[in-house]
């Protein structure tokens, strides 16, 4: 990007906004102007985010939730218009990986998997759309990104169950599209390649945190800072501009 993007007067919320991507979107959301709603379950590093933004002359509302827990998103909704005012921007980045042959039979991180990374994903929409439309219907710009991956694109041994919640994430994306921009409201998806985050953290399978550690090793991974920067791009663009979604690779990536 070649100038800084002014989003002073939109209210952003950044779900999953306590490390990797999340983090780096709401704190450069921040400095572009925007007031930023941190939602994430580990409320100390939420706190430590927002004191920064403070400190720079932000705004930053910090809530503490589970969004599988779909009261504790219908309350965090309603905290952010009550302190904030009606969203504008709504990135849904929360999300679990947890790659392993179907063979193994783990039915606990299938399930851990479809409730973050789709049952979620859906509530949290849920829980937002009304501001959405809402703040599209005063002409202003009105954006909702949720974050897949290139998994649900290509075929990666092992990941059936992480990639098919990431097809999800497109396939509901584009879907809720035609529902939803006629009303104003934009709505996209990213879909980052190998990116350096706590993601690959939560791993088990050896066979995949060995490709990771190689793949590591051969090529340069984005950094959550550069996906960061494509969301901000995206929420600036002029309000009848749609950018329906972003793939994201690493340039050695070719996978």
């Amino acid at each position: 990007m070649t100038s800084t993007p002014t989003l002073t007067g939109r209210v952003a919320v950044i779900v999953g906004a306590s490390s990797g991507i999340g983090e780096a979107t709401a704190r450069r959301l921040a400095a572009a102007g925007a007031s930023v709603a941190l939602i994430a379950r580990r409320a100390d590093r939420l706190e430590a985010i927002a004191a920064d933004i403070r400190r720079a002359g932000g705004t930053a509302l910090v809530i503490a939730a589970d969004v599988t827990d779909s009261s504790a998103v219908r309350e965090a909704a309603a905290a952010v218009k009550n302190k904030l005012g009606s969203a504008g921007i709504l990135f849904n980045n929360a999300g679990i990986m947890l790659p392993a042959p179907i063979g193994e039979h783990r039915d606990d991180q299938w399930k851990t998997q479809i409730d973050l990374n789709v049952s979620a994903l859906v509530t949290t929409v849920g829980a937002f759309v009304d501001q959405l439309v809402e703040t599209a219907a005063t002409g202003a710009p009105a954006d909702l990104i949720s974050t897949g991956s290139v998994a649900g694109e290509a075929l990666f041994t092992n990941f059936a169950v992480y990639s098919g919640t990431k097809a999800f994430v497109k396939h509901f994306t584009t879907t809720l599209r035609a529902e939803l921009g006629p009303k104003g409201v934009r709505v996209g998806s990213i879909a980052p390649g190998l990116v350096q985050t706590e993601l690959a953290n939560h791993v088990t399978d050896k066979n995949v945190t060995d490709w990771l550690a190689e793949a590591q090793e051969t090529m340069t991974a984005l950094t959550a800072a550069d996906i960061a920067e494509v969301v901000t791009f995206a929420v600036s663009l002029p309000s009848h501009v749609n950018l329906q979604h972003i793939t994201i690779m690493p340039t050695r990536q070719v996978v």
